[in-house]
């Protein structure tokens, strides 16, 4: 089994440690796509003209006010690296809670869990990465739109990978863009809240619920130690686990769809 997770715009920036070591990372035949990323995302880091700021602020997405977003980034190759459960601290990973599973229950997700990213391509959870700033939205100078980069780079090394499934995909759109699981075998979440309104049930998709609540889903699976070998086992693991599961009609050949419907958040 394997499960895809968006990574998180906030980040947690290791203090102490080593710098970045791109042969320890999950995937190493990815190592050379991974550097050119790098490599240009720090050189354009390290203008430091008023204008070059600038360009970087816009091509990052930034506000003037997160300046010292583009000094971290110029300063990647040196900067301390943590395993990436602890960089990523979003609403999705503090829902996750990785410090607070059983060491079982941790290596159970350390196993199964990788996380998609403009600047790595993919990581495991327990690769050591420095904080870094750099959406797959972005277009880098020289390199260009990260999207069809990486959809070009990722599937020779995630193919295999994934292999028959199954593959639970909690990306966000943008990084589900990255790569296609084979067909099949993979199914996407999307977190639906039911309440009552005059009597009448409606549903609507919430951004920040719906990131925790697949954090939480994520851990009662390796809480539950579960196995499920095909999407079926997924979705009746998901149900023996309480949660209210309702597949919804997908064309052949496209992942299976799953609302998971909350009632309380």
């Amino acid at each position: 089994m394997l499960i895809l997770l968006p990574p998180s715009e906030g980040k947690t920036a290791a203090t102490v440690g080593d710098p970045l070591d791109h042969p320890s990372l999950w995937l190493p035949g990815l190592a050379t796509a991974r550097k050119r990323v790098l490599t240009r995302l720090v050189a354009m880091s390290k203008r430091t003209s008023a204008r070059a700021v600038a360009d970087s602020l816009a091509t990052l997405g930034l506000s003037a006010g997160q300046r010292d977003e583009i000094t971290r980034n110029a300063e990647l190759l040196t900067a301390p690296a943590a395993p990436a459960a602890s960089i990523y601290s979003g609403v999705l990973y503090e829902a996750l809670d990785l410090p607070g599973l059983t060491a079982d229950a941790r290596a159970w997700v350390e196993a199964r869990a990788v996380v998609f990213s403009g600047l790595w391509g993919v990581v495991r959870l327990d690769d050591r990465i420095p904080a870094y700033r750099l959406s797959v939205g972005v277009s880098l100078p020289g390199l260009g739109g990260l999207t069809a980069y990486w959809k070009k780079a990722l599937p020779r090394a995630l193919d295999p990978v994934a292999g028959a499934g199954p593959v639970l995909d909690l990306r966000s759109g943008a990084y589900g863009a990255m790569w296609t699981p084979p067909a099949g075998c993979s199914a996407t979440v999307r977190v639906l809240h039911e309440r009552v309104v005059d009597g009448v049930a409606r549903r609507s998709v919430v951004s920040h619920f719906n990131k925790a609540t697949k954090g939480r889903i994520v851990r009662a699976l390796a809480e539950a130690g579960a196995a499920p070998a095909s999407v079926d086992e997924i979705v009746t693991a998901l149900r023996d686990l309480k949660h209210t599961v309702e597949e919804q009609p997908t064309a052949p050949g496209r992942p299976r769809q799953l609302d998971v419907v909350v009632s309380e958040l």
